[in-house]
């Protein structure tokens, strides 16, 4: 399957402004690409390419005063696949977990791990661990938190989430990766594009999605609090702690947002 992704965000700058941006595909997708999705920036200006911390690909940029244009269109190969399922994969104790893994049981800036160790027990301490305590999370968090959003805020954090019940995609993550960390099960929190394939098209402009990913057995898992249910073309982009580690743009500096459109499509006649 081929599907065609893209952006096309605009900023009003009243001054000099520094950018840090995670907009290109993840370097474990890199290879599906059919072409590029380097940044194209409108004035044309000097963009610096990097790997950040959690292995992410990561751009700079100093932007002048006036608009700022950011922009991509590129097509990658997907297996057509639906995020892949394994009810027997275990939870894995603590003392033989990959060190690597082990700051993905932290807290974090939006996973109060320490104030929501009870609520975690409580709620999940009962279930077989492994794949269905995961997926027990999951349902929760769907079934009790709705999706709205005018409830959702820039220091909304996963104890928000539990206490108000509403936000949007990534307040559906947080308080899902909070649980399951609290668990003893090592989360992360990922973003990209989900576009809507393979089910009825949202009514919703298209926008960057987030969802999370578990370490189970040997390796990541992907699951959705948001729309728990395997989705086909999740199109990875960046994996951290929480949303701060994966902001799509940082600008360090007063920058208006103006415009922002998100394409994920899948291209069904190919020529």
């Amino acid at each position: 399957m081929l599907i065609r992704i893209g952006y096309d965000i605009i900023f009003e700058l009243a001054q000099d402004v520094p950018f840090v941006s995670l907009l290109r595909v993840h370097p474990s997708r890199q290879a599906d690409l059919c072409s590029s999705d380097a940044i194209i920036t409108s004035p044309e200006i000097p963009v610096e390419e990097y790997q950040d911390v959690f292995g992410n690909l990561c751009n700079r940029f100093q932007a002048q005063p006036g608009q700022l244009r950011l922009q991509t269109m590129a097509v990658i190969e997907d297996s057509g696949e639906p995020d892949a399922v394994s009810p027997d994969a275990p939870e894995i104790p603590l003392m033989e977990l990959p060190p690597e893994t082990l700051r993905f049981l932290m807290a974090s800036r939006y996973c109060e791990v320490d104030l929501m160790s009870t609520i975690a027990f409580e709620l999940f301490g009962n279930i077989p661990p492994g794949w269905s305590r995961v997926q027990a999370i999951c349902d929760w968090v769907n079934a009790n938190v709705a999706f709205d959003y005018t409830k959702t805020r820039a220091t909304k954090t996963a104890l928000d989430v539990y206490t108000e019940r509403a936000g949007v995609c990534r307040d559906f993550q947080h308080l899902a990766i909070t649980f399951c960390r609290a668990l003893n099960i090592p989360a992360r929190y990922a973003a990209g594009y989900l576009g809507d394939i393979g089910i009825p098209p949202a009514l919703s402009p298209g926008d960057f999605s987030a969802w999370f990913e578990v370490w189970l057995g040997d390796r990541w898992w992907t699951f959705d609090a948001r729309h728990n249910r395997p989705r086909i073309g999740r199109i990875l982009m960046a994996t951290g702690r929480d949303a701060v580690d994966v902001a799509i743009t940082t600008s360090f500096g007063p920058a208006k947002l103006t415009g922002f459109t998100v394409v994920s499509d899948e291209i069904r006649n190919p020529t």
